[in-house]
């Protein structure tokens, strides 16, 4: 039987990793820009799974090798040299991979430390928090300016997040806004100074990792799933997931390090 594969394992060319203790780093790195095809997609992909059954780690930071940009997109040259039906693939492709962010019982944070453009914030509205630097950065759907809806994810996450009115605005205008209106929107969880930036989201991330995160990882899945379901259903997700919580060790030392009225030391088990 064939070793299951670890986070540390990964040799990937579209994407740099990295691993600092329970903290799996995965990196955009796709020169000059991150403009994504279908090989970088597939690359993302094996992280994501590599972060989702590799029980070393415990969160997942999604951010870039390059400077200044997070990412450009998705890359044009495909929809100008392609035929309909591939970059429908790829379209398709990216929405399933970023879906399987959203269904991985594990944390994802976009450390954003560069522009954010259509398919780019399309990935970062795929993880849970999205960290940013207040740098010179550009976030926005642009693709309504090529004669394309944002196809990657973008209508149906902006607008879970920030609601239908707004995300209509955002993607008809396709205009482009700076870090500080991402955070107003509630796009962009925390902007941090240049200089406390790197280490805040990496403290943010600590945080995460040191806490119960088999709960954490449930309270994802009842929200994201759960929220789809019929109100009756979201209650049965919560009592089902509730249950198997119950008989974690964390509980254990959750209800033991109260009684003792001392800091908790979770296991995530």
């Amino acid at each position: 039987m064939a070793t299951p594969l670890t986070f540390r394992d990964l040799q990937l060319e579209f994407i740099a990793t990295e691993q600092q203790g329970p903290i799996a780093y995965i990196k955009l790195n796709r020169p000059p820009v991150n403009a994504h095809h279908m090989p970088m997609l597939l690359d993302l992909e094996r992280a994501i799974l590599a972060v989702r059954f590799d029980p070393s780690v415990k969160v997942a930071i999604v951010t870039s090798q390059l400077p200044r940009y997070f990412s450009a997109g998705a890359d044009i040259r495909v929809i100008r040299d392609e035929d309909p039906e591939q970059v429908g693939l790829l379209s398709q492709t990216s929405k399933e991979i970023l879906q399987r962010m959203r269904t991985t019982a594990k944390i994802f944070i976009a450390g954003i430390d560069g522009h954010c453009m259509g398919g780019g914030l399309e990935i970062a509205l795929a993880c849970d928090y999205r960290i940013a630097s207040n740098g010179p950065w550009q976030f926005g759907l642009p693709e309504v300016q090529l004669g394309v809806l944002p196809g990657e994810g973008g209508t149906q996450l902006l607008g879970r997040l920030i609601g239908p009115h707004l995300t209509l605005r955002l993607s008809v205008s396709g205009e482009s806004f700076g870090v500080q209106k991402a955070h107003e929107l509630g796009i962009v969880d925390e902007v941090y100074e240049p200089e406390a930036y790197a280490s805040s989201l990496q403290a943010f991330a600590e945080r995460i990792a040191q806490g119960p995160t088999r709960a954490i990882g449930f309270i994802k899945m009842v929200i994201n799933e759960g929220l789809d379901l019929p109100l009756q259903g979201g209650f049965a997700l919560e009592r089902e997931l509730q249950n198997q919580l119950l008989r974690t060790e964390d509980v254990r030392e959750g209800v033991t390090a109260f009684l003792e009225r001392r800091p908790p030391r979770f296991r995530g088990r």
